[in-house]
């Protein structure tokens, strides 16, 4: 019998995340930042050709399995690189992406499974030029994006996908086998990627990095963060250094914090509770009991968070959203913040 499995990773660039001289581009409209890919994938090749994301490393296997024993392993998918279009005002310039080899180790075998690796990527065909953190101090290619998928399928047909290394930028998100969204990379980090991951630091140079990776936000959350962000005042954005305390538990407290890019951590009564990425709203709980935190909540990396107000979110919506952190807490220990 032969069993296939796959997980899928796609990377693209979210608004406001490129800095620097880099970010000329984009503020004057010849580059684009990109809308937030769906939560369930279905044609790869429809995302590419719409310039809805950068990078696909589609990380597709088999295994043969007689008897319950796996006799034979291969892998099936690639990587795929999208094309990047210039806009000079009525005019486009479309430029075909330099696309690095897959990267393919051979399969591991275990008792009763088989684990597969793979690496995507290369770097767009637009020039960059910027000063670098290393010889020769300046470099006009574009920096290298990448991820490493592992898939790990067992001889009874299941099957765990995971981000076990990434470039800093742009943003990765993760698919299941289906097409489903089930993790996120949790933070980026442009600066560094632009100054150091060009030539033979990726990869393909034997360098890769590892990923941290963020639990995907409720669709509650998905909906009040586009609230919080398109719905008419504007909130303001803070950029938060590893080791900051964002509330502490036992204070007053009245704003909601929309995590836009980074990881934190909860701490309840001293001890850590949970781990917070990008999409998670923070805080509601002070609002609807009293006022006062319930949870410590700490840096772990660089933080970008948008501060909302009270007011901008209805309180139906702040109740549904304490309540399905409650359960959430009740299925994993891990309590909601604020």
């Amino acid at each position: 019998m032969r069993v296939t499995s796959s997980v899928t990773s796609v990377s693209w660039i979210p608004s406001s995340a490129v800095t620097g001289s880099l970010k000329v581009p984009f503020t004057v409209g010849i580059d684009h930042y990109d809308p937030p890919p769906p939560d369930v994938i279905g044609d790869i090749a429809d995302l590419l050709a719409r310039g809805r994301v950068r990078i696909v490393n589609d990380l597709r296997v088999w295994i043969d399995v007689v008897g319950g024993e796996i006799t034979g392993a291969g892998y099936a998918g690639r990587g795929y690189l999208g094309r990047t279009t210039l806009r000079f005002g009525v005019a486009e310039i479309t430029l075909t992406n330099v696309a690095f080899p897959d990267l393919k180790r051979a399969p591991e075998f275990g008792d009763g499974w088989v684990r597969f690796t793979q690496t995507a990527g290369g770097r767009t065909a637009a020039p960059a030029p910027r000063r670098v953190n290393r010889p020769p101090y300046v470099q006009i290619v574009a920096p290298t994006a990448w991820t490493t998928l592992a898939l790990t399928v067992h001889a009874d047909g299941s099957g765990h996908g995971e981000l076990v290394g990434a470039s800093p930028f742009p943003r990765h998100w993760i698919y299941d086998g289906v097409g489903a969204l089930v993790a996120k990379s949790g933070f980026t980090d442009f600066a560094y990627w632009a100054g150091d991951n060009f030539g033979d630091w990726s990869p393909w140079g034997g360098r890769d990095q590892r990923a941290i990776v963020s639990t995907v936000e409720t669709e509650l959350e998905r909906q009040l963060s586009t609230v919080i962000m398109r719905g008419g005042a504007r909130p303001r954005v803070r950029k938060v250094r590893p080791g900051t305390t964002l509330t502490e538990q036992g204070t007053p407290g009245d704003d909601l914090y929309l995590v836009l890019d980074g990881m934190l951590v909860a701490e309840v009564d001293g001890k850590p509770a949970a781990e917070i990425g990008p999409g998670a709203i923070i805080g509601e709980r002070a609002l609807l009991e009293g006022g006062t935190r319930t949870a410590t909540v700490r840096a772990v990396t660089a933080c970008r968070i948008a501060v909302a107000d009270a007011d901008q979110l209805d309180r139906d919506a702040l109740v549904e959203l304490s309540a399905d952190h409650r359960r959430e807490y009740r299925s994993s220990d891990s309590p909601t913040t604020g």
